[in-house]
């Protein structure tokens, strides 16, 4: 049986002393870890104040990293700092990332592989635009960024990952797929893992739902069969919403 992953991506909201304020409301609180795991991704500044607060259940993720281990990349967080930092999760290849700032299926895949290599678990965001739902395609190109995301990738490795739905349309658009859309490219996503490697690995991997998910959907969504958790934006910037959403998880 799959443990759910709800995971709350904060990316540049919150201060210094507000996210530690928040983590002062949840930290004791949130489930356990061995039935719910429960991460809030920040901002890389704040990320060893974060983790020194986070407790016993909950952990911390970053939000980007660079494939390399050093360079001349201004800006830019290395993995081995976030391992040394003892941060627990990583968001790869988020639809803003990749709109904003160039990242491309193939950089998904260095960051996977060099996430991997620090005992970082990757959250792999996979996600179609409107224009491309509309035209009936979303299957092919989700799948096009699964079987680019996994090149190289072992079996083993795969099992390891946990991968993102986010549906572009309905991210911060107050927009959610419906569970009946989330659950088949869910759903489809898990089969082209199996495809590329087997059964056991497929129903293995950990398959969230992320766009505009809330208090008042995530039950249904985290109902169907095939949606694992949940990446939660705006949503999780609250504590009392962010309590429920990691609690919603334990009524499955």
């Amino acid at each position: 049986m799959r443990r759910y992953v709800i995971a709350g991506n904060w990316k540049m909201f919150k201060t210094r002393g507000e996210a530690i304020n928040f983590l002062l409301q949840v930290s004791d609180k949130v489930p356990s870890q061995y039935d719910v795991e429960s991460v809030v991704c920040v901002q890389a500044p704040m990320l060893r104040d974060c983790v020194k607060r986070q407790g016993d259940n909950l952990r911390i993720g970053a939000q980007n990293m660079h494939f390399k281990d050093s360079g001349a990349y201004t800006g830019e967080v290395s993995a081995a700092l976030l391992e040394e930092l003892e941060v627990s999760y990583v968001i790869i290849g988020h639809s803003e990332r990749r709109q904003m700032f160039n990242e491309t299926d193939e950089t998904v895949n260095l960051k996977i592989k060099q996430a991997l290599n620090y005992n970082l678990k990757p959250i792999i965001c996979v996600g179609e635009s409107l224009e491309i739902r509309e035209a009936g395609t979303t299957k092919e190109f989700v799948e096009n960024q699964v079987v680019k995301a996994l090149d190289g990738i072992s079996k083993e490795a795969c099992q390891e990952l946990i991968f993102a739905y986010e549906p572009i349309w309905a991210i911060g658009t107050g927009k959610t797929a419906t569970k009946e859309i989330a659950e088949e490219t869910c759903k489809d996503i898990r089969n082209i893992i199996e495809n590329l490697y087997d059964k056991e690995t497929a129903q293995k991997v950990r398959i969230q739902y992320g766009g505009s998910v809330n208090p008042g959907n995530i039950d249904e969504l985290l109902s169907q069969e095939d949606i694992d958790g949940a990446l939660i934006g705006g949503a999780s910037l609250d504590a009392e919403k962010f309590l429920y959403m990691v609690n919603a998880a334990l009524k499955q």
